[in-house]
């Protein structure tokens, strides 16, 4: 899950290089941190954060296989 959270972010971003998905394995969840260029904040949220809904929305999607929830936090 997330090799494909780190590829979907390198497709909309303009630093590639700079976009690095780490794993954070909690009790109750799995929080994936995505890590991107401070410039490239705002493209991977969207207007109204619609991208960033949407990349939940694939990340809660392929939790099923895991088993457990699986969240996405956004930080620079």
């Amino acid at each position: 899950m997330a090799d494909l959270l780190e590829y979907l972010a390198k497709q909309l971003v303009d630093d590639p290089d700079a976009v690095r998905v780490e794993r954070v394995d909690e009790p109750d969840a799995v929080v994936l941190r995505l890590h991107v260029a401070q410039d490239d904040l705002g493209k991977v949220i969207g207007k109204q954060g619609r991208i960033a809904r949407a990349l939940r929305t694939i990340v809660r999607a392929g939790s099923v296989r895991e088993h457990r929830r699986v969240q996405l936090e956004i930080v620079d």
